[in-house]
């Protein structure tokens, strides 16, 4: 689970590829404005809250926001206590989670789930095109967010 908390999407040539283009017309709004857009931070895992850590069995992340938007929409959470109080109207909640199962001595089986709660209509409407275009890409980023992670701790174990 330090492999885990230790991985930095950034890392990624092809996250920091994908959220790149991702952010593109923001990056342009912001160029036409006041605001440098070199000022502007990618998204990565430091915008999700670790909401709970389960031993050395389970991390959970959260985020709230409307991602769909051009700056995500994202809101501030601070804890877990923050973000299952979190309730705002048009506004999707999301839990990131890695889980670890010890298989053998030797080996273990690292998984990620991603949830999505929209809590109204207009959340539903707003997320639902936004998953189907984004879901291919998100699901080859988590593929290469535990092919790393695992790369990361096998080297870490052997050091």
């Amino acid at each position: 689970m330090d492999a885990v908390l230790n991985f930095r999407l950034r890392d990624d040539w092809f996250f920091r590829y994908a959220i790149a283009v991702r952010e593109l017309p923001l990056r342009l709004l912001k160029m036409r404005n006041t605001r440098p857009a070199s000022s502007l931070q990618p998204f990565g895992m430091d915008n999700f809250t670790l909401l709970e850590k389960k031993g050395d069995r389970e991390l959970i992340f959260g985020l709230a926001g409307k991602f769909w938007k051009a700056d995500y929409g994202q809101r501030i959470i601070t804890n877990g206590a923050d973000f299952i109080a979190f309730s705002e109207a048009g506004t999707a909640k999301l839990v990131l989670s890695f889980t670890l199962n010890q298989l053998s001595e030797t080996k273990s089986l690292l998984t990620t789930e991603t949830r999505v709660f929209c809590p109204d209509k207009d959340a539903l409407r707003s997320f639902t095109p936004y998953w189907y275009l984004i879901r291919p890409v998100s699901g080859l980023i988590r593929r290469r967010i535990l092919t790393t992670i695992s790369r990361n701790a096998v080297r870490h174990i052997s050091d």
